[in-house]
């Protein structure tokens, strides 16, 4: 077998992974979304309004990439469910850096060490509950 032929394979048996598909759609959705709030401060927003439409942007974005790449989805319909997704993870990643910095834990790292949590928390909430089948 040749070398193209085993990176195909290798490549073919690693998008058949649906974690796999969910890490990357979440890298392109965190580019979008940091792309879409420096659209907006460029525009001359002020970073709060800037902040919500980004992450109106992002939502939808989000929704799209995750639903057809992750979950093979075009149900727009289920947009609402991922919102209530959406609000449950943002409420479990500031709780929980919350809780660090309650225990003097520095906001960056506590952040940090809440990103693969509040990750496996969302790909597993929208697998069960907004893209199930």
């Amino acid at each position: 077998m040749s070398l193209l032929a085993k990176f195909k394979s290798l490549t073919k048996e690693t998008f058949k992974n649906q974690f796999i598909r969910f890490i990357l759609a979440s890298g392109a959705n965190t580019i979008f979304g940091f792309l879409a709030f420096s659209f907006f401060i460029f525009l001359g927003f002020y970073y709060p309004i800037a902040v919500f439409f980004s992450t109106i942007c992002g939502i939808l974005f989000n929704f799209q990439t995750i639903g057809r790449f992750v979950f093979f989805s075009k149900n727009n319909l289920l947009i609402f469910r991922f919102i209530g997704v959406y609000v449950v993870t943002y409420l479990l990643f500031t709780a929980g850096v919350g809780t660090l910095i309650h225990f003097h834990a520095n906001a960056y790292i506590s952040g940090a060490i809440m990103v693969l949590p509040i990750g496996i928390t969302s790909f597993l909430l929208n697998k069960k509950f907004v893209f199930k089948k």
